[in-house]
Order: C-alpha cells, then structure tokens, then sequence
C-alpha cells in the first residue's frame, strides 16, 4: 500500500469496475451524437451491421493488443513500448499515443464544457432570462468556454486524484449507471413525441443503394474511434488489470457495452431530430443531409427544448447533463494516460502529476476557448489521423516484433491454453494482416479525403 501511495500505481478492484471504466473511456460525446448521424446518413441498418462487424473485426482485436500490453508491463504506453522494443524507436509509438492523447482533450474540454454550460442554458432560458441564456450558449464566446473549459479539467483531475480503484474506478461505477438510466429514460420519453417514428424507421431500416465504399470505410473508421484506441488509453488501463484477469472476456465485455451505448443513442438522437422536424425546426444542412455534430446538439435540439415548456426543461437539463457524464468518463481516461506517464517514468506522485499536467492541459483549452476553429484542426491531425496512425503501428509492432505468441502467453494467464485454441489462432492472424490492412485503409482514406485542404 505504501508504494502504491507514493507512486500512484494501483489496481481495479474487480472486473465489472474495469468494464465499466472503460466502456466509459470508449463512450464519449461521438457515440451519443456522431455515431447515429453516421447511421441515418449512410443507409440505416446497413451501416449498423457493417458498423457491428468492424468493431468485432478491428476493435476489438487491437483492444486486446493494447490491454495485454499493458498487463504484461505493468507501465504507461512509453514506458511499455521501451520495456518491449529493441532500440529508440519502439516508445516512439507510446510517445505518439501521448501526445495524441494530451492534444484531444486540449479540445475535448472546450465541448464538454459547452455540454455542462447547455445544462445552465436551459435552465436560464425556461425562467426567462433569455439574454444570459444566449450568453451562456455561445460557442464563441471565448471567456465562457475557459471558464466551463477549466471547471470540466477541476472535475477530472478531482477523480484522478484518487487513484484508480478509489477515483476512477468509484467514479465511473457510479457514472455509468447514471448515464445509462438517463439515456434509457430519455429514449422512452421521446419515442412517445409526435414524429418520433419517423425517425426509428429512418434510424433502423436498411438502404441498400447507400452500401459503397464509402460507408464501409466510414463504418470501419467509426469503429476504431468509438473504442478509443490508438492512443494508449487502453495500455494505460491495462496495467492495472490482475494477472487472472481474462483479458479476452473483459475485453469484449467493454466492447459490447461501447456498441450498445451508441445503438441506443441513436433510438434518443434520430426520434429527436424528427420530433424537432415535426415542430418546424428544419434538420437538414444545406446539402440535404441531416445536421450533425454542435449544429445538430447546440442549434436544432435546445431549439426543440425550448419549444416544449416544463418538459421541455427537464428534457433538456436530463440531456446534457447524459452529454457531460459521457464526456466526463472520456476526460478521466484520456488525462489518466500522461499522469501514468509520469508517475512510471519520473516517479512524480500522482497529486502532484494529476495538477501539473492537468493544469498545463487546462492552459492549453484555453487557448482553444479563445479560438475554437483550432478544433476542426486538431480533430484532424490527432483524432481522425493520429489515432489510426497509433493503432497501426501497435498492430505492427505486436504482431512483428515483440510476437503475437509473447502475447498470447500473456493472455493465457487469465484464458487458460488460448495460444492452443482457434481464437488465439485467428486473432494472431487479424493482428498480423487483417487489422493493419483495414486500419491503413482508413488511414489512406482519411488522408486522401484531405488533400482539397492542400489545393
């Protein structure tokens, strides 16, 4: 105990605390509102399944990747990748996983905080008090997203502090729940809304003239992202798994809870957007598509809220207060990273890292607060191609230099004979060839659908 007090080093204490921790750090603000605009833009049910394979294809193969690296090492992603490689490339791949890490919730507290400030909002706007309202809505307003930004940071660093079975692992315990009883509660109270059947069928019935290439690699992408891999989230929380741990079943325990969270958002986000439709709030951009992303959450919805009174009020409070939990157990993970990082390799206690580092953060979210088209920018270069990039080159390094079979020793300790049985076999071979191939796909694809940026 006293080494885990000074160096900030723990365990979970049970496998549900694991699961739930991170699913959370999977569920983020994209599956609530990303993941079911994806959907009705791409063929309904179609993309689901094709959603649906990639996850059991792509996800959660290389999360098992990432957990098993971290049990075996017991470190952050840097350290990790030093312990395991020959020569100073090898932590080049958990220094990349870093800094993608630290990047994307530089802006990710700036959106988290517009969810916590949208709670405000809706309160400030049923009591009449319109102008402070639209204050406080404001994506723009540089001072208000610092503030929200910073107060988002307070909250996460509070929970790290704790260490990962009295912080982290009680707070999601208790966070998960919440989340998904108000999402539950949300769905139900909105499939009874005029017009919300409408948006069930647009959401659940398969458009077979939208299956292409596109969507395929568009389900492959959201896929990869929605998990949360490729920037050392999963490495980090794998140290603190037990050494009996079945990595395996945990595994796919977290990404079952990932794909259900984001299906059942699209029965909240899709009905809703109908609804607003059927009460003349147009939810279409100017190409015929359905709105998205901070139009979609921050424009067409409090718009709908608004014009619902009382109930509109608890409707609107209940909803961003389920987009601040499910961006909060997003911040936890992605700030647990650096503080791993430099409680393993510079010996810093963890109060202290979870101050230093989240603080430096904090300034950094600022600086966006002030500016927010540097998220567009950041988006792209750490999330949408950093984190294809990170899972790529831990398939390739497992897989070609430390050896799927070192791994399936490793796993073998919680999944007795798995290097014998046909899944170690087959998953030995998606991470050598199948998951590298898909994952460079979306990472070509990503690039390429970039280039109009360059001329």
């Amino acid at each position: 105990m006293a080494n885990t007090e000074a160096h900030g080093r723990g365990n979970w204490n049970s496998t549900l605390g694991f699961v739930l921790a991170a699913a959370g750090s999977a569920v983020g603000l994209g599956n609530i509102w990303g993941f079911p605009s994806q959907v009705a833009d791409n063929g309904g049910a179609i993309f689901i399944l094709i959603y649906l394979i990639c996850c059991f294809a792509i996800g959660l193969p290389v999360m098992i990747a990432e957990l098993t690296i971290g049990r075996h090492t017991k470190k952050n992603p840097v350290g990790a990748f030093r312990m395991l490689g020959k020569g100073p490339l090898a932590p080049l791949i958990g220094v990349w996983g870093l800094i993608c890490g630290v990047m994307i919730l530089a802006f990710y507290l700036v959106v988290s905080g517009w969810t916590l400030a949208y709670v405000i909002e809706e309160i400030l706007y049923y009591f009449g008090h319109r102008d402070l309202a639209a204050v406080v809505g404001n994506l723009e307003h540089g001072t208000k997203n610092a503030i929200f930004s910073v107060l988002f940071m307070l909250a996460t660093i509070t929970i790290i502090t704790g260490g990962i079975s009295n912080g982290i692992e009680k707070a999601t315990k208790m966070l998960m729940p919440v989340l998904i009883g108000l999402l539950l509660i949300m769905i139900f109270y909105v499939l009874t809304l005029e017009g919300a059947m409408d948006g069930v069928r647009v959401y659940l019935m398969p458009d077979f003239s939208e299956l292409n290439t596109g969507v395929v690699l568009s389900a492959m992408g959201q896929a990869f992202f929605s998990l949360s891999l490729g920037m050392g989230a999963l490495i980090t929380y794998g140290s603190y798994i037990s050494k009996n741990q079945n990595i395996v079943q945990s595994a796919t325990y977290v990404t079952l809870a990932d794909i259900g969270i984001a299906f059942l958002a699209g029965f909240l986000i899709i009905p809703a957007m109908y609804v607003a439709l059927s009460s003349g709030i147009d939810i279409l951009d100017a190409e015929g598509n359905l709105v998205r992303g901070t139009q979609l959450v921050f424009i067409v919805l409090p718009e709908m809220f608004h014009n619902m009174g009382g109930l509109g009020l608890v409707a609107g409070v209940a909803f961003f207060t389920l987009l601040s939990l499910a961006a909060l157990t997003s911040t936890i993970s992605l700030l647990e990273v650096p503080v791993s990082y430099a409680i393993d390799e510079h010996r810093i206690t963890r109060r202290k890292a979870a101050w230093g580092i989240g603080g430096g953060i904090a300034v950094l979210s600022v600086i966006v607060s002030y500016n927010i088209n540097l998220i567009d920018v950041l988006v792209s270069v750490f999330n949408e191609i950093g984190l294809p990039l990170g899972g790529l080159m831990i398939c390739i390094f497992l897989g070609y230099f430390w050896k799927t079979e070192n791994a399936l020793l490793e796993i073998s300790k919680g999944y007795e004979n798995v290097g014998e049985s046909s899944f170690g076999a087959i998953w030995s071979f998606f991470i050598r060839y199948i998951c590298p191939l898909l994952i460079g796909l979306v990472f070509i694809s990503t690039i390429y659908s970039m280039l109009p940026w360059f001329g």
